[in-house]
């Protein structure tokens, strides 16, 4: 017969990392700021641990569209930023052979 674990269980801290990444964790907490019931500041902090497998299995991936984490991000928007200064060359070129 299995024996069963629960978290309290845990082996070690590689067991626990495990089970938190495999399902997965969210922190969250708000800092507000007030004087005389008047709102300041207000933050919001949310955090999310979990594998990629994980996060992806959610619909989070920003981090595939992030030029400063991505190459192939980055190569997307170098290429975007060379598109458009061609079209501004010609668009230039263009207005120099009509004055």
């Amino acid at each position: 017969m299995a024996e069963l674990k629960h978290s309290v269980n845990a082996t070690g801290l590689a067991d626990i990392l495990e089970r938190v990444l495999d399902k997965g964790i969210v922190i969250a907490g708000d800092i507000k700021i007030q004087i005389a019931d008047i709102d300041l500041l207000t933050i919001k902090i949310r955090l999310l641990v979990a594998s990629v497998d994980k996060a992806m299995e959610m619909g989070i991936n920003w981090w595939q569209e992030d030029p400063y984490l991505s190459t192939k991000a980055k190569d997307k928007e170098q290429h975007l930023l060379q598109e458009e200064l061609q079209l501004r060359i010609e668009k230039l070129e263009a207005m120099n052979k009509t004055t």
